[in-house]
């Protein structure tokens, strides 16, 4: 398996249910025993339940419910193959008809109550299998697989059929998977193949096909789970368990909808802690996509945005197509972990190298420039007046004789190279064929990542469909961009499972003081006002400027003298939403005449825009930094999320925003503003000085607590604008916005 092993983790204590799950051992990271804190302060499990599903994809026994020989029925070709299915894992395998004697000359039991041993799985071949369960529970089976179809994925009614479902499991105890499922689980997988193995994951099994035809091209598939509509057994459940199998390089996954998607982040973290690669294609990136799945499979996708940031948090590599998830996933199961991030494109075509090499480091791929022995070195068996710095360019010749072996060793001898590249854009036999074979006996004598992008549109090649194709150890391609893609992910999951640190570790336990102090200044329902907005800001350590909520023009006056001039005033009322636009911002006030004078204009346009308001805050007037907003916003599938980008006008207008999903730590806030389009700002731009970044990172930090502890009490928060000052003057939340739940 890929990567380095860490401890296994306790499940989650807060099920409510009997499940068929291993009893792990204490945290080996951690030394935590068993149950101790695994829930964060808003009583949310911070570890992955582990399903033990050995005996579903190896039962001993298994009951078929519904079985049939009759020819021409569709439960007959299915029976079929799972008799076949039984034989090759070894399971006993028991008819289950209420007026069938035998099927395929097995005796049929009528119920399953008549069967003669407990059996580990039951497969059920009928159209309800709502009434099947409890017989199950009775019988205590382990497992169960529902194919029957006409539940979530049909609208309401269906979804209500399918709770009364999921609701009928959970007291049943058994696990299930399904309905609106199909044999993929059991199909047959090849045994011949050696080496690191995918396990898939599909909530639509044709989907999965592009994957599991790879056994056809030497790549191991080990276990193949098909979701369907997961009203138990869903995508999370499998991810945990297969980042436990030490056969497994790599999980593929097709994803529709999420089911929970705070247990897709704890099974997404055991794989990253477990160093398994996580491959996702997810649909709905548009919203036809994410109308479309949820027809399909009755779940909600999510906006988008947002389960992009989380798979990214936790190290799942998102693709979009089906050939890329084949390609990405196949180089992460059987790659070794690079030496080094470096990447060297080697061709026989100057064009062609010059090409791939334009498109490699324009996805962010590192290619060093090869020292000048380096270099040397390759042109005594380069022409001289070629390229070799990187990317190297042969110029065809030398690829033909002895010459061809010694460049590919001498550049894979190179200790800043990790990946050596060479794309064949055509077959040419008197260089491509002796090429592969080259490249691939290279690959078999380094522990260096070797690809090669076949280009030929034919792909009946002698060089591809057996030297190629045939090697365990070379990467083989058909196209630029999925190689690029592939190559990337392999560097970034590498360098991302090497100093991975759970953010669950990190998650607070208990609540803080300021906990206490902001839950007495929630209005349940309600929207606070700015200043009532500020004061839980301000509970929570985050800074606002010196200001007043005055209710009369002499106490006005008498707070600016307090404030301090220049000052800033607005109307402040829980249901002003735009106060700028309504002109309920009045600026730069310097006198004690255009206090008073501010105050009347203020209360006169909210008489006339019949605002109610909780008074007049004259405040400090900040007037140098960059304006920045903070926010917490409810996502339906990961609570509350946490939102960092360009404030003032410049957030409806540039959107120039990151999200997370709590809990993540102070590197990772740190990425959020790299990925800022205008983070430039934030060094400092035409002679303005840098911002205190420190004093940013701090606020979003104590945003997330905030959102962590109120949890669902916290509909909403909108710092903006947020000014931060220049380095070492800390941040001040100017305005802000609050909805309580």
């Amino acid at each position: 398996m890929l990567g380095s092993t860490y401890g296994t983790f306790t499940s989650d204590p807060r099920r409510a249910r009997a499940v068929a799950c291993g009893n792990l051992p204490a945290d080996a990271v951690h030394g935590r025993p068993a149950g101790a804190g695994d829930l964060d302060v808003g009583g949310r499990p911070l570890y992955a339940d582990v399903p033990d599903l050995d005996r579903f994809f190896r039962p001993e026994s298994v009951a078929v419910v519904g079985a049939s020989d009759t020819e021409g029925r569709p439960n007959t070709g299915i029976t079929r193959q799972l008799v076949a299915w039984a034989e090759r894992v070894g399971a006993r395998l028991h008819p289950v008809h209420p007026t069938r004697p035998t099927v395929f000359g097995r005796p049929c039991f009528a119920s399953v109550a008549d069967l003669p041993e407990q059996v580990d799985l039951a497969v059920l071949l009928v159209g309800d299998p709502l009434p099947v369960i409890e017989e199950l529970s009775e019988a205590k089976v382990k497992f169960a697989v529902a194919f029957a179809s006409g539940f979530a994925e049909t609208g309401e009614a269906g979804a209500a059929a399918q709770d009364r479902l999921a609701a009928a499991v959970s007291r049943s105890g058994l696990r299930l998977l399904g309905p609106n499922t199909n044999l993929n689980a059991f199909e047959k997988f090849r045994d011949d193949l050696e080496g690191p193995a995918i396990a898939l994951i599909t909530q639509s099994g044709h989907q999965g096909r592009p994957v599991f035809t790879l056994q056809e091209l030497g790549v191991r598939l080990s276990h193949w789970a098909p979701t369907g509509n997961e009203a138990d057994l869903e995508t999370a459940d499998f991810i945990s368990y297969f980042a436990e199998q030490p056969d497994v390089g790599a999980i593929a996954c097709y994803v529709e909808g999420l089911k929970d998607g705070r247990a897709f982040l704890l099974a997404a973290d055991r794989a990253a802690r477990r160093g398994v690669p996580v491959v996702a294609v997810k649909v709905g990136r548009t919203e036809t996509g994410a109308r479309t799945a949820a027809s399909h499979t009755g779940k909600l996708t999510g906006a988008d945005a947002v389960v992009d940031a989380a798979m990214r948090q936790y190290g799942v590599i998102r693709v979009d197509g089906l050939d890329e998830l084949q390609d990405t996933a196949a180089l992460l199961a059987r790659a070794r972990p690079p030496r080094s991030d470096g990447v060297v494109v080697y061709s026989i075509s100057g064009g062609t190298g010059a090409h791939f090499a334009d498109l490699a480091a324009g996805a962010g791929l590192r290619l060093p420039t090869l020292s000048d022995a380096k270099q040397a070195e390759l042109h005594d068996w380069i022409p001289h007046y070629l390229n070799v710095a990187n990317p190297v360019d042969n110029g065809g010749h030398p690829v033909g004789d002895w010459r061809g072996r010694k460049i590919i060793d001498a550049i894979l001898a190179d200790p800043d190279v990790g990946v050596l590249i060479c794309p064949i854009t055509g077959p040419f036999p008197p260089m491509s064929d002796k090429l592969a074979q080259d490249l691939v006996d290279a690959a078999e004598q380094t522990d260096k990542l070797v690809c090669v992008v076949w280009g030929s549109p034919v792909g009946t090649e002698a060089a591809y469909r057996s030297t190629l194709l045939g090697s365990s150890r070379v990467a083989t391609f058909r196209t630029f961009a999925n190689c690029i893609g592939a190559v990337r992910a392999y560097v970034d999951h590498h360098r991302f499972t090497s100093s991975y640190r759970s953010p669950f570790d990190e998650a607070p336990r208990t609540v803080s003081p300021s906990y206490r102090k902001a839950q007495a200044l929630l209005r349940p329902g309600q929207r606070l006002s700015e200043h009532a907005a500020k004061q839980l800001l301000r509970a929570y350590g985050i800074r606002v400027p010196r200001e007043q909520l005055v209710t009369s023009a002499a106490a006005a006056v008498r707070a600016a003298g307090l404030v301090g001039y220049p000052v800033v005033m607005k109307a402040s009322g829980a249901r002003i939403a735009h106060k700028t636009e309504l002109g309920l911002v009045k600026v730069g006030l310097t006198s004690a005449s255009q206090v008073r004078d501010a105050y009347r204009d203020l209360t006169d346009i909210a008489r006339y825009e019949d605002v109610d308001l909780d008074g007049v805050l004259v405040c400090q007037m900040v007037e140098r930094g960059v304006e920045m907003v903070v926010g917490v916003a409810p996502d339906p599938l990961f609570g509350p999320t946490v939102t960092v980008g360009l404030g003032g006008v410049l957030v409806e207008v540039l959107r120039d925003v990151a999200v997370r999903v709590p809990p993540f730590g102070e590197e990772e806030v740190r990425g959020m503003l790299g990925a800022l389009r205008g983070r430039a700002l934030l060094d400092g731009v035409r002679g303005a000085p840098p911002a205190d970044l420190d004093a940013l990172v701090e606020v979003v930090l104590r945003v997330q607590r905030m959102s962590l502890e109120l949890g669902d009490a916290l509909a909403e928060l909108d710092i903006n604008p947020l000014v931060v000052l220049p380095r070492g003057q800390g941040a001040v939340a100017l305005d802000a916005l609050a909805i309580c739940h």
